[in-house]
């Protein structure tokens, strides 16, 4: 995911790009939607270490895996992709997450996941999404996972499927790692968003097909006077494929919250060209990765940040919060 190291990276590209597969394998024709099931349907962590929760619990045939790369000591939005050995994504799995720092380490948990949708209706899906059969139809996100403190920290996932459990670690990941993200209560960086004002073809700043409306303001003009909703994307290089139905939702959100907010996608390549390298705007969030959102208070405070995938609901309540 990371533009600017491939190779370090290669392995992590290729299991969020097979997290993200066309969604044909263990999960419903419909909305792929569902909510977190309840923590108390988890082992409680009882003052024990990932590997006696995992005790003698079969091993899950499902890959789980981390779909953002910044963390952050404290509560954290974890999302993360679930497919079978197959590659086929898996859509409709009851799953909590356990997190600790080291290999004894007590853990914490259990994090329930929800399963949010990342389709979107017709008339917000563009043909770059459309068109690619690897886009992802949905993420599971985590709330409020709790860790403690810089460093490496170990991750198990336990599936329930009725009244049986299994379990599958994750890769590991590095809190504090990332620490020049901008964070939320934090103000955000003063940039200029080029507009349609700026260029001759639109497609100079929008790789989406078609373009999507959010060039019409410079960031710059509106930050520290309107609310506004931030998107970092690049639809027709995204190696996670989750850019294309990301930059559909905050379409669509846009039309649902009308005029509250300002609504801003920047692209993440000088000249959309993956080979000359990350926009200014890109290195002064200081973003590791995409896609991004920020959402911002009138007052230039970010209230909210999303790295990876979102759904729609969870976008519209952050900026909602925003536009009173």
């Amino acid at each position: 995911m990371d533009p600017r190291h491939p190779r370090r990276l290669a392995v992590l590209i290729l299991v969020l790009l097979a997290a993200v597969m066309a969604g044909c394998g263990g999960g419903s024709n419909g909305d792929p939607a569902r909510p977190a099931p309840s923590a108390a349907s988890f082992p409680p962590v009882e003052g024990r270490t990932l590997g006696q929760i995992e005790g003698n619990l079969p091993q899950a045939r499902l890959v789980v895996s981390p779909a953002g790369r910044v963390y952050e000591a404290g509560s954290n939005r974890l999302a993360f992709g679930v497919f079978t050995l197959g590659h086929e994504q898996v859509n409709d799995a009851d799953i909590a997450i356990y997190a600790a720092h080291g290999l004894r380490g007590k853990a914490k948990g259990p994090f329930p996941a929800r399963v949010d949708s990342l389709r979107t209706p017709s008339a917000f899906r563009a043909k770059t999404t459309a068109d690619d059969p690897t886009a992802a139809t949905s993420v599971y996100v985590a709330r409020n996972v709790r860790l403690e403190r810089k460093g490496e920290v170990t991750m198990l996932a336990v599936i329930r499927d009725g009244r049986k459990l299994q379990a599958t670690r994750l890769p590991s990941v590095v809190v504090g790692q990332f620490s020049g993200v901008p964070d939320v209560d934090e103000p955000a960086p003063r940039v200029h968003t080029p507009t349609t004002d700026d260029v001759a073809d639109i497609s100079e700043i929008d790789t989406r097909i078609p373009p999507d409306s959010m060039h019409g303001v410079d960031y710059a003009d509106v930050l520290g006077k309107e609310p506004i909703l931030l998107a970092f994307a690049t639809p027709q290089f995204c190696e996670s494929r989750v850019c294309g139905p990301t930059v559909d939702i905050v379409e669509q959100v846009k039309t649902e919250v009308g005029d509250g907010a300002t609504f801003i996608h920047s692209e993440i390549y000088n000249e959309n060209d993956p080979s000359k390298g990350l926009l200014p705007q890109v290195k002064a969030f200081n973003l590791p990765s995409e896609p991004w959102a920020f959402v911002i208070d009138r007052n230039g405070k970010i209230t909210a940040r999303f790295e990876g995938a979102f759904g729609a609901e969870e976008l519209r309540a952050a900026v909602t919060k925003v536009t009173g």
